[in-house]
């Protein structure tokens, strides 16, 4: 399985739009085939930085999450909203869900 979690910090009179955006990526993303997991998350005392914690079951599936057009169109609509670049880290899963 392959994970990826995204960090963005998003400028504070973006934050709306950008959870409007992110959970219509995050809806379209949990129907892709090759998609398990997709959760949006928001920290605690800081209501401008989001994670996303997205699991795939290959690296492939993920490439081609990155080519669908609900990615593409959240790609876009929240270029402009980043406090800072986003940030992510991509990483193999040693025990997921129910650990099978």
């Amino acid at each position: 399985m392959f994970v990826v979690v995204v960090t963005a910090y998003v400028k504070e009179e973006r934050v709306k739009d950008f959870v409007e955006a992110v959970l219509d990526n995050a809806r379209n993303t949990r129907d892709e085939p090759g998609n398990l997991r997709f959760d949006v998350l928001r920290e605690e005392g800081e209501s401008t930085r989001f994670m996303l914690y997205e699991a795939y079951r290959t690296k492939e599936d993920f490439a081609a999450h990155q080519q669908t057009a609900h990615y593409l169109r959240w790609k876009t609509a929240v270029a402009d909203w980043m406090a800072e670049p986003r940030t992510s880290v991509k990483a193999q899963s040693v025990f997921f869900g129910n650990g099978e």
